[in-house]
């Protein structure tokens, strides 16, 4: 009997698929050979539905970040805080049983460590990764080695916000001279240097990832390639501003927690579709424990006054 059933459903499938006609109908086809999953997952994007996830990552806490310094552009490596987080965002990706195709990373040893350990504890160590300068953290142009705390202690509580946090007010440039140009950087060496900056604004380092997330990011996501970007606090800032439209004024005080995986779905359109547990402004939603989530984020408003 439980044959003549399933044959009786198979007969109704085809019923079904020849009056949608033969495109379909090979997609069912694909089904009988063991396809059916990718099968339906055409048949649903044809139905005008198209959904994309993105996973965006900020890597976890650099030696830097300890030591409470403007890091920037500068290559430090994860403090063992750091590693841990990694390798925890790590856990939570696989606990959600995501999978990637393809990833992207900036070319700082922190965020490229942070990937590399999410990517170990998927098993996905072998999957394509792009690694572009157009991804590095905001440069804080002469602020970058310098203690947050000593800084404002310097310069004044209310300098140093407006050089940290204003959308388009930059830090002083740094001479290029210094070690902290990255034209001296032999990373950046096919780089034109009219592009490297000397300071960046929100609105700079936005103006400066934007091309990258339009013309390679962006084809990839359409392209059904599953993408995992391992990244820095004010390049994902300057991204979620893009993708939730959220304000200069807003956008300028959202902290971005390390090493907390961040999940967006988007429609055909690249737009956002909000998920319950979003926390706002923002409309994807971090992975683990909201309650933790949300006292990590409260935990990075205090950088000029504590450890970040």
């Amino acid at each position: 009997m439980l044959w003549l059933a399933l044959l009786a459903s198979i007969s109704t499938t085809f019923a079904f698929v020849g009056h949608l006609g033969p495109q379909t109908a090979s997609i069912t086809a694909t089904a009988r050979s063991g396809s059916y999953r990718t099968a339906s997952n055409t048949l649903f994007m044809m139905a005008g539905d198209k959904k994309y996830k993105i996973v965006l990552v900020r890597h976890g806490e650099s030696t830097w970040n300890d030591e409470n310094r403007f890091t920037g552009w500068y290559d430090c490596p994860l403090s063992i805080k750091g590693l841990k987080e990694a390798e925890e965002a790590g856990k939570a990706l696989k606990e959600a049983n995501l999978k990637f195709d393809m990833a992207y990373t900036s070319v700082l040893r922190r965020a490229i460590h942070t990937l590399w350990m999410c990517l170990e504890e998927l098993d996905l160590m072998w999957i394509p990764v792009k690694k572009n300068w157009r991804l590095n953290e905001r440069h804080y142009g002469a602020l970058q080695g310098l203690n947050k705390k000593e800084t404002v202690d310097k310069h004044g509580i209310e300098q140093v916000n407006i050089w940290r946090r204003s959308y388009d007010i930059p830090p002083p440039p740094v001479d290029k001279s210094s070690e902290h140009y990255p034209g001296n950087d032999p990373k950046y060496a096919d780089v034109d240097k009219s592009v490297l900056p000397v300071t960046e604004s929100l609105k700079t380092t936005k103006a400066r990832f934007l091309p990258l997330w339009e013309n390679e990011i962006i084809p990839d996501i359409k392209a059904g390639k599953r993408i995992v970007i391992a990244a820095h606090g004010n390049t994902i800032r300057a991204l979620v501003q893009h993708l939730d439209n959220i304000s200069e004024d807003v956008i300028c005080g959202l902290n971005v927690p390390t090493g907390v995986p961040l999940i967006y779905e988007l429609d055909e359109n690249m737009k956002p579709i909000k998920h319950a547990d979003a926390i706002a402004p923002l409309q994807g939603h971090y992975l683990g424990d909201q309650e933790k989530i949300r006292a990590k984020i409260e935990g990075v408003a205090a950088q000029t006054g504590g450890k970040k």
